[in-house]
């Protein structure tokens, strides 16, 4: 996109035709065409549902439309980058998911983002009521001025007679009906009786569940907000991940880029860490309240330390509890998958965590390189156990350097193995640490359910000692419980 005054130089260059034989369509009861859009300032979206670059767009583009819904259409252009995106069902989760209410197009072959040039996820194309393109924009666009250079068009062209607004007929994404909606992460909170934390994503808000998978309270309001407060009232935004000590569970609370925390013995929720906005790379610590976070996606406590995997700027982050001091730990902020220095090193989009105390090991998953890695606290030095780079993925077991995953979201330890919620595998895989090899959790299992459902895209997992793993199957908004022992699996709480 170029930039003149505030508005866009219009180079006179016709877009190309977006109604494609072989497109498949959703939102919309037909395939649009640049005629169905004349008269509106399009924008084109060019994403991919496992990229969470692109889903801080949204925010933005939701906005435009909400101002302008007859003369603006969005159409997301979803470019899957894993194998797994390409497919109808998946794609059609990650609009329910994300509640995105505008056309999309699912560009599997790339034949739009070649024929406009588009180069990166996310990018946003501008098309004009005449049907020329006006630019292009890559990365995450700053909303406001986002927000007022589309004003400005908008009002230039309405002066000029050249709008033809008027509402497209866009159907609304199917929401899940029952008690639990794209859950995240699970994990145990200490105390006499064993209770569990669970991140209702779909619904923002945080589940606790007895050791039968029965609900016992839940924290949020249920509608999307950034509010402290009692529990009741308190309002997250697709929280995903958590971690619980003693007194409190604390909450990533992704969608606005915060951290929480939820007193155990009131239920009252405070935020401390975050302004609400998106937040840079961090380079260094300052006061938690003041820093801005990305998409945290999961926690991990140790002491006063709460570790926090900063999807967003792919950064590992400490944060001292008790001096509200944040700071970073591991990653550059370049996406990458590069070992060594924790300093140094580069991550691609941590989304889950999971601590070995006694070894002081941090293990994490790092979805967007399909890996599995690990932090030596004692020494500060990354290293990668499973996966090889940012476009190497599949499902492949055996030898950690031939073993394949592919993004995958949540990571547990117990007894030397690591259990992964292998996410677009549809999968459950275990890495012996000794033999260092992978295999896949469920082979052999029998499912002790009425109707059997094969888990899809789960989004955590933990293990219960030895004998019992606990996998939130996201994609089917539920909690599958698998007994090691008995070779048995069943849904444990949905």
């Amino acid at each position: 996109m170029t930039e003149n005054d505030g508005g866009f130089d219009t180079p006179r260059v016709r877009a190309p035709e977006i109604a494609r034989e072989g497109l498949e369509w959703y939102n919309v009861p037909q395939p649009l065409g640049l005629k169905n859009l004349r008269g509106k300032l399009v924008i084109l979206d060019f994403w991919a549902s496992c990229c969470v670059n692109c889903l801080h767009v949204l925010p933005a583009l939701k906005q435009i439309e909400a101002a302008y819904p007859e003369e603006v259409a969005v159409i997301g252009v979803h470019c899957p980058k894993f194998a797994a995106e390409q497919q109808p069902h998946v794609l059609r989760a990650a609009i329910a998911r994300h509640d995105i209410r505008h056309p999309v197009v699912n560009d599997i072959s790339f034949q739009l983002w070649r024929e406009y040039a588009v180069r990166a996820w996310p990018t946003l194309v501008f098309i004009g009521p005449e049907g020329h393109v006006l630019g292009q924009m890559s990365g995450e666009p700053d909303a406001e001025r986002l927000l007022t250079a589309v004003s400005e068009l908008v009002e230039q062209w309405d002066t000029q007679d050249i709008l033809e607004p008027s509402r497209m007929e866009v159907l609304a994404p199917e929401r899940p009906a029952g008690a639990l909606a794209f859950p995240g992460k699970i994990k145990p909170i200490p105390g006499e009786a064993l209770s569990w934390a669970l991140a209702d994503s779909g619904h923002h808000q945080i589940v606790i569940l007895d050791d039968t998978g029965q609900e016992r309270a839940r924290y949020g309001s249920g509608r999307a907000g950034l509010e402290d407060g009692p529990g009741e009232s308190a309002r997250f935004r697709e929280p995903q991940g958590l971690i619980a000590d003693a007194e409190a569970i604390y909450v990533a609370d992704t969608g606005n880029h915060a951290i929480r925390r939820i007193a155990l013995e009131t239920g009252r929720v405070t935020t401390i860490a975050g302004t609400g906005d998106r937040g840079m790379v961090v380079t260094e610590a300052e006061p938690s309240l003041a820093a801005g976070l990305a998409s945290p996606w999961d926690l991990e406590i140790e002491g006063d330390n709460l570790y926090i995997a900063n999807a967003g700027t792919h950064q590992l982050l400490v944060l001292d509890l008790p001096g509200r001091e944040l700071m970073p730990l591991a990653g550059n902020g370049g996406e990458e998958l590069i070992d060594g220095d924790a300093a140094d090193a580069q991550l691609a989009q941590p989304s889950g965590l999971a601590l070995d105390p006694e070894t002081r090991i941090l293990y994490f998953a790092d979805s967007e390189a399909s890996a599995v890695r690990v932090l030596d606290l004692n020494d500060g030095a990354i290293e990668t156990l499973v996966g090889e780079g940012l476009f190497e993925f599949g499902h492949e077991n055996g030898p950690f350097p031939l073993a394949k995953l592919q993004h995958p979201l949540g990571v547990a330890v117990c007894a030397g193995e690591v259990f992964v919620a292998d996410t677009y595998n549809d999968k459950a895989r275990v890495l012996d640490i000794a033999a260092r090899r992978v295999r896949d959790l469920d082979d052999g299992f029998a499912c002790a359910d009425a109707v059997c459902v094969t888990p899809f895209q789960p989004a955590g997992i933990w293990a219960d000692g030895p004998d019992r793993i606990l996998l939130v199957d996201s994609g089917n908004h539920r909690v599958v419980e698998y007994r090691l022992t008995e070779r048995q699996s069943r849904t444990w709480a949905e």
